[in-house]
């Protein structure tokens, strides 16, 4: 008897539906295996026999010794993973008609059965529901830990179990369980504003605060050099607590790629807060920029609609750092192998952070450093130009002094606060860029159009012209300080582009200076 049931393949931050065809009957010569998978299955695919034959003994149904051949269509995508177990015994108790009652044809399922028929969660649950919903799908079986994150996709009866005899009672309509019920909006604005660190907590570093602020506003790629204990590390974790909300189709977006990495926590939904993602500085390439055998998105497309944070800069890899440069320029991240070629998006706003030497105390105001010039030179020299030139502001924090330390009742300002001048500035962009569909703040502008969008008048062409002379400044640090300018005149109301927009914009190119490499 021939039986189809269906599941997904994951490519990338989207699903594929699969059909998985199940034919039992024929006799089986002596000595000759009676299972036979096809369709490009892997190895974790392919030792799903073993588990599903325990799985259903164990559940009290037996096998009849028939030939069993399972095909998992299109015959040409490979079928990775342990996730196709639920489907295939299901395909199997039908084919063998161990089971009668149920329409399958109406159910899209995925799990991974444990040898007492359990479920154990799987990742991608989010945009297989999403591709069960688009192919017409009323009912989706997942594990009951997936239920919820499958619930955000509303028109689709999601159903969370925890083994397989749940499974069947479903499919056999003996289970009176309800589907899985999410109420997206309103959960995902319940989340949304729930951040532990705030700039109320941050004492002095007015000017620190001032740049992460433009920052903010305009989706700036942010610098941070400072001596040790400075706070670079503290101004840079609350960074995601003045930028705008998350809009349902971020969340949905950053919430595919956590859930096809696996990231997601136990139970959870929608991803409501913009990720904050910081790996410690012996990550590889691969665990940066995503890959591997069967590729998986990395660091960059974890943070995507939220901050990446590499601490102590120049401590990474040359080679890690390279490669950041292309997904920096394009917001997306292509991983290609011999037969497959995935695309990641990667649109994060970058923060680092990095003493001045290795001691720490160079251009320190009280201590001193005991780094000879060619030790700084070559410590600076750890980040290739190119890569600062993708970086918008570099920013000179310095310490706080312990008056500023110790004043209890000067309160500072709220990431509440800042944060509306922040929305209010990147409403000002959005209706600039409202006929361009990619583009959304000032950093995300390209070189032709920074002409049109952030023109200045002949005061200000000279002064960028004696900084530019000055500092040695490349084409691409020339576009950097116009976008920064333009978010400076938004954060002030201005249409124009003014002398003082532009000098604070000039100001913020601190490792340009002369003075900075010895």
């Amino acid at each position: 008897m021939l039986v189809k049931t269906y599941g997904s393949a994951l490519q990338g931050v989207n699903a594929q539906t699969i059909t998985i065809e199940v034919n039992a009957g024929g006799e089986v010569k002596v000595g000759s295996p009676n299972k036979h998978m096809v369709g490009l299955p892997d190895s974790a695919v392919r030792e799903g026999f073993h588990r599903i034959e325990a799985a259903i003994k164990n559940n009290g149904f037996k096998l009849p010794w028939v030939k069993i051949v399972v095909n998992l269509a299109p015959a040409d995508i490979r079928k990775e993973g342990s996730f196709y177990d639920l489907p295939i015994a299901m395909g199997m108790l039908y084919a063998t008609k161990l089971l009668s009652e149920g329409n399958l044809e109406e159910y899209y399922m995925m799990g991974e059965l444990s040898l007492d028929g359990s479920l154990r969660p799987i990742k991608g649950a989010l945009p297989i529901a999403i591709q069960a919903r688009k192919e017409g799908y009323k009912n989706l079986i997942v594990p009951f830990e997936n239920a919820r994150e499958a619930a955000i996709v509303n028109e689709l009866n999601v159903y969370g179990v925890k083994n397989l005899k749940d499974a069947i009672g479903i499919l056999t309509g003996e289970s009176t369980q309800a589907p899985t019920f999410v109420e997206t909006r309103d959960e995902f604005q319940h989340n949304q504003r729930k951040y532990e660190a705030d700039f109320s907590d941050v004492k002095g570093q007015e000017n620190i605060k001032r740049s992460l602020e433009i920052a903010a506003a305009g989706g700036h790629n942010v610098i941070l050099i400072g001596p040790p204990g400075a706070g670079k590390t503290m101004l840079a974790r609350r960074l995601p607590s003045i930028l705008p909300h998350l809009s349902l189709h971020e969340a949905l977006e950053t919430t595919k790629i956590h859930s096809v990495a696996g990231k997601l926590p136990e139970s959870a939904s929608l991803i409501a807060q913009r990720p904050f993602r910081a790996p410690h500085h012996t990550v590889s390439d691969v665990a940066l920029v995503g890959g591997g055998s069967n590729p998986m998105p990395g660091e960059i497309s974890l943070a995507h609609n939220g901050v990446l944070f590499l601490d102590e800069l120049p401590e990474f890899k040359r080679t890690v750092l390279e490669v950041l440069r292309q997904p920096l320029e394009e917001r997306r991240v292509t991983i290609s192998r011999a037969k497959i070629s995935v695309d990641y998006p990667a649109s994060f706003m970058l923060i680092a952070s990095m003493n001045p030497c290795p001691c720490g105390y160079y251009n320190h105001p009280e201590k001193e450093c005991v780094c000879s010039p060619v030790q700084v030179k070559r410590y600076l020299s750890k980040i290739s130009g190119p890569l600062l030139d993708r970086i918008d502001l570099h920013v000179e924090v310095t310490p706080v002094s312990y008056d500023e330390l110790t004043t209890f009742n000067v309160k500072s300002e709220p990431s509440e606060t800042i944060v509306k001048r922040v929305v209010t500035a990147r409403k000002i962009q959005e209706a600039r860029f409202k006929e361009y569909e990619q583009i959304h703040c000032n950093a995300m502008m390209p070189s032709s159009m920074v002409k049109d969008f952030c023109a200045i008048d002949q005061a200000g062409n000279n002064l960028l012209k004696t900084a530019m002379q000055k500092l040695q400044l490349s084409a691409r640090a020339y576009d950097r300080i116009l976008k920064v300018s333009r978010t400076v005149a938004d954060l002030g109301g201005s249409e124009d582009i003014k002398m003082e927009h532009l000098a604070e914009a000039i100001q913020f190119r601190s490792l340009d200076r002369e003075g900075w490499a010895g």
